[in-house]
């Protein structure tokens, strides 16, 4: 049995109502809930909220909330992965049990059903033994990195790296999060990507992770520009 969690609490700080702000004419988590729809992978789709707001939108979309999110899980510090448990155990206590579990977020409108659907073969071929995270490449070599002082100053990270070619250094890349796929034993940790996890690598033009309001200007303008608008 598979399940998708789209975690959509209420609380959004740096664009207040993220999760259901209109974007490009659905609310946002409209495209989440469609890609998991679409993909036609899964058993259940469950919304995690503690807002009655978002739960009035997942509704009206055509997908029912089975339980709100506890009080406890809904604050700004607490990740993914106990929300994620919790979510499970709410099944398990209903008498429906899940073996594979996908995270979508409710803030990744450039994903499509296609990508989980490759993911989760992915996934499966290497016998669920794994996590999978999305990540996409780094646009220049990590080892070009430089830190800024407070006075403006620049300091190279790696100076010898910086004389060498890009075509001479390995590719990099980094989490950019828009789902991630699980068995229920890969949660028992608080800490579970500390081991080995498998990738599903996104083009950097879809690789926008909408935590700020200049994010949500650059996806609608991706997203115009990939639908023909």
């Amino acid at each position: 049995m598979r399940l998708a969690v789209i975690p959509a609490r209420g609380g959004s700080k740096r664009i207040p109502k993220k999760n259901i702000l209109p974007f490009c004419g659905k609310p946002m988590v409209a495209y989440a809930l469609a890609a998991a729809s679409e993909s036609g992978l899964f058993d259940k789709i469950h919304v995690s909220t503690d807002s009655d707001e978002v739960s009035d939108v997942v509704e009206s979309l055509g997908f029912p909330v089975d339980f709100k999110r506890c009080a406890e899980l809904s604050d700004d510090f607490t990740g993914l992965v106990p929300v994620l448990r919790w979510v499970l155990e709410q099944y398990r206590i209903r008498g429906e049990v899940y073996d594979e579990i996908c995270c979508i977020m409710p803030n990744a409108p450039l994903i499509g059903s296609q990508d989980i659907v490759d993911a989760f073969n992915t996934f499966g071929s290497h016998g669920g033994s794994h996590p999978l995270l999305v990540y996409a490449r780094y646009p220049v070599p990590i080892e070009w990195a430089f830190r800024r002082g407070d006075d403006g100053l620049m300091v190279a990270v790696s100076p010898q790296s910086l004389v060498v070619r890009s075509q001479d250094l390995e590719a990099a890349y980094y989490e950019c999060g828009p789902f991630t796929i699980w068995r229920p034993k890969h949660l028992e940790s608080d800490n579970p990507l500390t081991g080995q996890v498998l990738s599903y690598v996104l083009p950097a033009e879809r690789a926008v992770d909408i935590d700020t309001p200049e994010d949500l200007a650059y996806a609608e303008r991706l997203f115009k520009a990939s639908a023909g608008f």
